[in-house]
């Protein structure tokens, strides 16, 4: 790296070393019972990336990273980027056949790995021949450890630059297998400064993460853009009910991001009425709908609390549009508008734009996108095919740029050969005061082309006759489901998506 390159460097490891000089001794990660400074971490992170150099590893190697969470995660992460190396996030519930796809077909050199799933490399065909405990003995724990009390911890400079590719960022994979994200140190810094801006980020967030690391939303939405700004970070590796409602009742948690369905767990405990939320003051959601009497009992309960719903996908790094708190009222079932880095538009099969109101693709520009899929041209061109990122999302705009989201593409049903969105049916069931959960989705059906079929997780008594009569209520006959089918659960990604794939897969098998 010359010079001028290295006074201008911008890459994801820099914003802990500039927040290192801007706030030192402040509290930046907590992890169980260990804490460390802005400081610390910052000398963490280059003894890491100074051991992952020294084991061979070459800029543009690809890490693979197999954990839960923790703090030796986050700065894995890091040490990566700073190391010049491309860090593959893995979800840790994957095994076998799951597993050892994205390990071939990242061509990983190296995988982190927590010492309770290291066992489940030993029968992957493609594991790589470094691996690397995350923590336990002779692990990188120790190493972060150690390099967090040396004050005369050398730099360490990768000679990125900022269109340099820092992460394979797999999607979820909820209409088919998925793809890996191609993401720039600029996509994904573009994407932190929107965070901060968009989500009204301060220093003293104390903020609370339990949901993946693995997964894009709550590191590169929530704990990058935290470190940002000079925030506190506390981190659970389990997200359990009991132990986040008691964490933020007493602890002072004034920031906290979940998905819906915990948000629903949540609003649903019986100690929710005496608990609370604390010192909460900012709440935020996404990766799926948030039923509507949720968020009027988690209001009702702390009136004061802003609710920020945040809407995306992992090629956008990945948060693309927000709803913030003055806007729930007038439109809470919006996704809100673009965020700071984003142009967004709302177009046809053919790429025009449609009429305003009028349902669409949500296609974006945004230096915040990746570079295509990784090892995967065609659908790579596809997804920027005219020049915009192609979502894959049916929304419609209002006249003020608010969108709403329907439905993904793929997940519109063809019956009888009307489309209909799934959505719409999901919203209607949802009312209903014996459904916890609902998916609906579109089965193969000689006489309907694809049946609709809602998948019902019931917290009442409550019939199959009587949610449809329900459902009739409010939907056109063609989009009541034509069968009910009630589950103990939903099958669902860690990010709280659920998966749809798996549904339609089981009720054709």
């Amino acid at each position: 790296m010359n010079d001028f390159a290295s006074a201008q460097s911008n890459t994801v490891d820099d914003i802990v070393r500039r927040s290192a000089s801007r706030f030192g001794d402040r509290t930046a990660l907590c992890f169980e019972d260990r804490t460390w400074s802005y400081a610390e971490l910052d000398r963490a992170v280059d003894a890491v990336a100074a051991h992952l150099r020294s084991l061979g590893l070459e800029p543009g190697a690809r890490v693979a990273a197999y954990g839960k969470n923790s703090d030796v995660y986050v700065v894995g992460f890091l040490a990566c980027s700073r190391a010049g190396l491309v860090h593959v996030p893995i979800n840790y519930n994957l095994v076998a056949r799951e597993l050892d796809y994205l390990l071939e077909q990242t061509g990983s050199s190296a995988v982190m790995v927590d010492p309770s799933l290291r066992e489940r490399l030993a029968d992957i065909e493609h594991a790589p021949a470094i691996v690397l405990p995350l923590r336990g003995d002779d692990s990188l724990l120790q190493i972060s450890m150690s390099g967090a009390s040396d004050p005369k911890t050398p730099q360490v400079f990768s000679g990125s630059s900022d269109d340099t590719v820092v992460q394979l960022l797999y999607t979820s994979g909820t209409t088919s297998a998925p793809k890996g994200a191609v993401m720039t140190h600029r996509a994904l810094v573009s994407e932190y400064v929107s965070c901060v801006h968009a989500l009204d980020f301060a220093a003293d967030d104390e903020t609370l993460h339990v949901m993946p690391l693995y997964h894009s939303a709550q590191m590169h939405v929530f704990v990058l853009p935290g470190l940002m700004v000079g925030s506190s970070s506390t981190i659970l590796e389990v997200p359990a009910p009991d132990d986040i409602l008691r964490r933020l009742s007493a602890d002072g948690h004034r920031a906290f991001f979940a998905a819906p369905t915990l948000w629903v767990a949540l609003a649903n405990h019986p100690d929710f009425a005496r608990l609370g939320l604390g010192e909460l003051r900012r709440a935020y959601y996404g990766a799926s709908i948030m039923p509507g009497p949720i968020l009027r009992r988690l209001q009702e309960r702390s009136p004061g609390l802003g609710f920020y719903n945040c809407f995306g996908q992992s090629e956008i790094g990945p948060l693309a549009t927000v709803l913030g708190p003055d806007e729930h009222a007038e439109r809470p079932d919006s996704a809100g508008r673009p965020v700071l880095f984003v142009q967004a538009r709302v177009v046809d099969g053919d790429g025009n734009d449609v009429p305003t109101g009028e349902l669409g693709e949500i296609v974006y520009r945004s230096p915040q996108l990746c570079n295509g899929y990784w090892d995967k041209p065609e659908a790579s061109t596809a997804a920027f095919d005219g020049g915009w990122f192609h979502s894959g999302d049916l929304v419609r705009r209002d006249a003020d740029g608010y969108v709403f989201v329907v439905d993904r593409i793929k997940d519109v049903i063809n019956t009888g050969g009307v489309m209909v969105a799934s959505r719409e049916i999901e919203d209607i069931l949802y009312t209903h005061s014996a459904v916890a959960e609902v998916a609906v989705v579109g089965v193969p059906d000689e006489k309907w082309i694809e049946m609709v079929t809602a998948y019902v997780v019931a917290k009442g008594d409550v019939t199959a006759e009587e949610l449809l009569a329900h459902a009739r209520s409010g939907l056109a006959p063609f989009k009541v489901p034509k069968r009910i089918e009630f589950v103990d659960d939903l099958p669902r990604n860690a990010s709280g998506k659920i998966l749809k794939r798996e549904l339609r897969d089981t009720a054709a098998g």
